[in-house]
């Protein structure tokens, strides 16, 4: 049986109309990881509601009966080296690899999701458009600018495209470097008509999104997500998910919140409430007292990551009610030296007081996200993680305890997109888990290895396309990532400028024409703030 028929849809997709445009909306990955995308899920909806779009899903592994004749080819890009899937998943459909290769017998391919709205520059040669931001707020401009100009030839479609706010065309761009191999001198638009400044677009209502469909299939199976919150409002200076998406948003808890969760429940009785920050709505309280009704005693509850001074001994009760184990909790790091510098406005008092209430409510474990290499660290921070690890389990010497520590990496538009990948943390890491194993936790660490990856896609810029198609070529692996920059020395920056340096404040950025919430000055200040506190 196909998984399509194993589906519970929470909405009535529209009957196309005979003259609908033919799209296919992909995910670069199997079905089970794409249909757990609530963003996923949101667009496809969104575009099934409309009668005058024919929408046709497209995974790795399965996929609807596609049209013949498809117009436009979206991919939802959650995860950087999800990329050698989109190019696959092209070659399959007979498409050219490149924008530039392709003609008016080709359907535009268009793309969006974190990765793209960030730094969209390393995959820009695979995509005719860009979709910069929300979907609730892209989506129905794109649809009605591409049928303004659906009967034109490629070049007038995509000039007319480049008009709406949001919608950023990569090849009405041109890029000129110092060197084959230097730094950027400038990004323009080829002429005048083109925008200079393409501006991410944000939703902003208070009516956040909900599952569109609930399937056992789904890597969470048989989930119902609901958002809570939208960004976050603690804006820790590497956190893309703060400072990407504000503003902070909170779902209107009796007129939309409460209602998609009964719509959800209906239909299955596991519950996720997703978000940064979930924790911080402002009547979180009132939504826990209502979980906890009697009528939900069935009810499976999940929880996004916690603001550790949120959680209380009425949550952990809650949660343990409702067969949850653990909850998740951010702390970055032991120092309160460097938190203060992150932004991280925790004390360690605060977090052995969570471990405290955790216990108390019946909460057998808790998961920490930290991580090594951030602006400022030194050697003594990393000493302070493990000192927060023997006095946690003073605190709650029955709480099972895991720590998940990843290297930080640049991300744009956050004050820290100008610091490199530390050098030292893979001996930071090393050394946090030679610590951490004689306090009894459970050490999750991240490879360094693919953390210097991950910097390379997230500060690259648009020379990194034949280096990633080779790197495919290779195997995708670490190794195939070095061995292509071998191959492909001089005709891009040396992998040390790229991932490891510090940029001077006033460098040409890869995205330096694509714009996100906050302007560049208040970056630029947010991270002196940062450096003040080194």
């Amino acid at each position: 049986m196909s998984p399509f028929d194993q589906e519970r849809l929470l909405f009535t997709p529209q009957p196309p109309d005979d003259d609908a445009i033919a799209l296919i909306f992909a995910f670069p990955n199997d079905y089970t990881i794409g249909i757990t995308s609530l963003g996923y899920q949101l667009v496809w909806a969104s575009f099934a509601l409309r009668s005058d779009v024919d929408v046709r899903r497209y995974f790795l592994d399965v996929q609807e009966p596609l049209p013949s004749a498809v117009e436009l080819l979206g991919f939802s890009l959650s995860w950087e080296l999800d990329y050698g899937n989109i190019l696959t998943m092209l070659e399959r459909l007979g498409i050219p690899l490149h924008a530039e290769a392709r003609d008016n017998s080709h359907p535009l391919v268009f793309g969006g999701g974190p990765v793209l709205t960030a730094n969209p520059e390393p995959f820009a040669a695979f995509f005719d458009v860009i979709l910069l931001g929300d979907g609730e707020a892209v989506l129905d401009p794109f649809i009605a600018a591409y049928q303004a100009v659906r009967g034109c030839d490629r070049a007038t479609q995509l000039r007319h495209l480049a008009q709406v706010p949001g919608l950023y065309i990569p090849s009405l761009y041109h890029v000129t470097y110092s060197d084959p191999d230097g730094p950027i001198v400038a990004i323009a638009p080829i002429d005048p008509d083109i925008p200079a400044v393409v501006t991410k677009q944000t939703y902003r209502s208070n009516t956040l999104s909900a599952s569109t469909v609930v399937t056992e299939n789904a890597a969470w199976e048989n989930i119902y997500m609901v958002e809570v919150v939208r960004s976050c409002p603690e804006m820790c200076r590497f956190c893309l998910a703060s400072y990407l998406t504000l503003p902070f948003r909170t779902a209107d808890l009796t007129g939309s919140l409460i209602p998609a969760i009964e719509q959800g429940l209906q239909v299955t009785r596991r519950l996720g409430l997703l978000g940064a920050s979930v924790t911080q709505h402002p009547e979180f309280s009132t939504l826990l007292d209502y979980l906890s009704r009697p009528a939900y005693a069935d009810v499976r509850l999940s929880i996004a990551s916690v603001r550790t001074n949120t959680v209380t001994e009425q949550l952990a009760q809650t949660l343990a009610a409702r067969d949850t184990r653990s909850i998740t909790i951010a702390v970055e790091s032991g120092s309160e030296r460097l938190r203060e510098i992150i932004n991280k406005k925790l004390t360690n008092s605060e977090i052995q007081q969570a471990a405290a209430n955790a216990a108390a409510g019946g909460l057998k474990a808790i998961k920490f996200y930290g991580m090594v290499g951030l602006p400022g660290e030194t050697a003594a921070d990393v000493e302070a993680t493990i000192a927060m690890a023997q006095a946690l389990k003073k605190t709650a010497p029955r709480l099972r305890f895991t720590l998940g520590c990843s290297t930080f990496v640049p991300k744009a538009h956050t004050p820290f997109q100008w610091y490199g990948v530390n050098p030292d943390s893979q001996k930071r890491l090393k050394g946090l888990q030679k610590g951490l194993r004689s306090q009894g936790f459970d050490f999750r660490p991240e490879s360094y290895n693919w953390s210097v990856i991950q910097a390379l896609l997230a500060r690259g810029d648009r020379r990194l396309t034949p280096l990633l198609e080779l790197t495919r070529d290779y195997g995708d692996s670490v190794g195939s990532y070095k061995r292509a920059f071998k191959t492909l020395r001089g005709t891009l920056p040396p992998l040390t400028d790229t991932v490891h340096d510090t940029w001077e404040r006033d460098r040409i950025l890869p995205w330096h024409h694509l714009h996100g919430p906050l302007p560049l000055d208040t970056l630029k200040k947010h991270c002196a703030a940062a450096e003040s506190l080194f």
